[in-house]
């Protein structure tokens, strides 16, 4: 098989060659990366990754607008005060110059799958309300925040259909809700302000034929009903640090979506625990080795990760995935 028909097969819960891989390296190690290997690029060659996650586009606010009205109000900004913030226009051709790049070098280039980080609901936002003021408006200014939310996604919706023009494999909805334990806000909260605004662009991506994934660090099993009702076709990272079993997906949701992830940032790589890393590597491989699962690290890998355990995971992982096929 080629990486995109790898993928593509999983996805449609159909067994693969092997396990298709990925891993997301570059946002804190590319300095070491490109020493050790030349380039990023050439060290995602040497692995041979089947899919690629593409950065850029547009912003939906003015950075300097936001800096100014929260210096003209001299408090934190409240969902009403954001109505008066413009958005930016979804359809400057400009703004999409690095992901047509990218496309061209993975899909074009490689053969390879590749899907595009869209913003959600939630985490779009907290940058410029703060995540504990925006924690608290959900419960004290509701009414608003539909408004501040609907605004939001609509625009992500125009987002995610341009870059499905464009040529992208999957819309990935990058929206975090988890915490260790549970959710940050109640499911009732979730389906009455987060889940509405969601289905707006889920909608739209389906009706195009195109695939849906979601990303939420943490515990979002209190919600995964609501996430499948929505039409995702893939959980990222579906985290077991934080208490979402594997094994329990494989036995409950592996013929309805996917899981991207298995290698855990938070507790596996980076911590110089080599037999322990190796172990987890094939255990989680060995599970999915028929079908269920993108391997892919929970988040980005973290500065900590020397070069030298990041190359011994990925020679492992590369023979793992090749001793199962």
């Amino acid at each position: 098989m080629l990486p995109r028909e790898r993928v593509i097969q999983v996805i449609r819960h159909g067994k693969p060659d092997r396990v298709p891989i990925y891993g997301w390296v570059r946002a804190n190690l590319a300095e070491r990366i490109t020493a050790a290997f030349g380039s990023v690029e050439a060290f995602e060659d040497r692995y041979e990754f089947d899919f690629a996650h593409l950065f850029g586009g547009p912003q939906i606010f003015d950075p300097a607008a936001v800096a100014r009205l929260r210096a003209e109000l001299g408090r934190p900004i409240e969902p009403r005060d954001l109505l008066d913030v413009p958005v930016a226009d979804p359809n400057r051709t400009d703004d999409y110059h690095d992901i047509v790049e990218q496309i061209r070098h993975h899909k074009e280039g490689r053969g390879r799958f590749v899907y595009v980080q869209t913003p959600g609901i939630f985490e779009a936002l907290n940058g410029v309300f703060g995540i504990e003021n925006h924690l608290m408006y959900l419960a004290l200014y509701a009414d608003d925040l539909r408004e501040v939310y609907r605004r939001q996604a609509e625009w992500n919706r125009t987002f995610a259909e341009n870059c499905i023009d464009l040529g992208v494999d999957m819309v990935h909805v990058s929206d975090d809700w988890g915490a260790q334990e549970g959710l940050m806000f109640s499911p009732r909260t979730w389906r009455q302000l987060i889940m509405p605004f969601h289905r707006i662009t889920c909608e739209a991506v389906k009706r195009r034929g195109v695939f849906l994934s979601l990303h939420s660090d943490g515990n979002i099993s209190q919600v995964l009903d609501g996430v499948i009702e929505l039409g995702y076709d893939v959980v990222h990272p579906y985290q077991e640090s934080a208490g979402m079993d594997l094994n329990e997906f494989r036995e409950k949701y592996r013929k309805t979506f996917t899981v991207m992830g298995g290698l855990d940032v938070q507790t596996t790589i980076g911590f110089g625990r080599l037999d322990f890393l190796a172990e987890e590597i094939e255990r989680v491989l060995r599970m999915f080795a028929a079908g269920g699962l993108l391997y892919c690290t929970s988040h980005f890998v973290q500065d900590h990760c020397s070069i030298e355990e990041l190359r011994f995971a990925f020679d492992r992982i590369h023979a793992v995935v090749r001793e199962l096929s």
